[in-house]
């Protein structure tokens, strides 16, 4: 196989050591080509938000972000390949076409399993499927369908922002923005979007241009003849007006 046509990889593992192994391993077979490795999943993010790859092979249980918490981040997933020493049985449960796993301790006969899966794929002898709905089941394993953490870009990096401190998301000028404390980090979602990404116990949608996080909302203000606005926990008290057709529904979520 020439160089031409090997698989673009870029691997990530928190474990350096397995990082080594697997790059030795891949570059052992003649058909990969490896773009770059991290252990970082936020480096990970970084590089490719600018960079084309052809397969991910992603690590699944790493400190501060797992492997599915970072896939929800990428604007275009590429063919996957989680490493993981996860039970093998409940991820057959879970297998489609544009994804294999590797069992640690990796090895050789699983390895060629997966590359040929993968050429298979490339050359169009096997359909991928969407990855979105096996990323929503197995977030399901973890706990949660719903992110904790959303990206921002700044310049060429990628920031993560825990929702936990996201007091709101606004929409000024064409952008948006999740505002945490003093600061607000651009975010490459509309309102709308959001809207369907996020846990609806947790955000809701008080206005075409605001979504509101429930746990930072303080009181809602309704005088009379006036329009009714919701004052938030945060450091400046910032107040949001509510559409009117969205007023009950907060009252509700709120047991007000």
């Amino acid at each position: 196989m020439t160089l031409q046509t090997r698989l673009r990889a870029f691997l990530v593992d928190d474990e350096e050591l397995a990082l080594r192994r697997l790059s030795r391993m891949l570059e052992e077979t003649g058909r990969v080509e490896i773009t770059g490795t991290s252990v970082d999943p936020i480096d990970a993010l970084s590089f490719l938000s600018s960079h084309e790859i052809d397969v991910l092979f992603l690590d699944i249980q790493m400190p501060g972000m797992n492997g599915f918490e970072m896939l929800t981040f990428l604007e275009t997933q590429p063919l996957i390949v989680f490493t993981t020493a996860f039970d093998q049985y409940a991820l057959k449960a879970f297998e489609v076409n544009s994804v294999d796993y590797l069992l640690k301790p990796i090895e050789h006969q699983q390895l060629e399993r997966a590359l040929n899966k993968l050429d298979r794929i490339r050359r169009g002898a096997e359909q991928p499927q969407q990855l979105s709905e096996l990323v929503r089941k197995l977030a399901g394993v973890l706990g949660s369908q719903y992110p904790a953490r959303i990206a921002s870009r700044v310049g060429e990096r990628m920031q993560i922002v825990e929702l936990s401190k996201v007091s709101h998301f606004f929409a000024e000028d064409k952008l948006t923005y999740a505002a945490a404390g003093a600061k607000n980090f651009t975010v490459d979602h509309t309102i709308s979007e959001l809207e369907r990404k996020l846990d609806p116990r947790q955000f809701y949608r008080i206005h075409r241009a605001f979504l509101v996080h429930l746990p930072w909302v303080r009181e809602m203000d309704s005088r009379m003849g006036g329009p009714v606005l919701v004052r938030l926990k945060d450091e400046k008290g910032t107040e949001l007006p509510v559409a009117r057709d969205r007023v009950r529904g907060l009252r509700d979520l709120l047991s007000l």
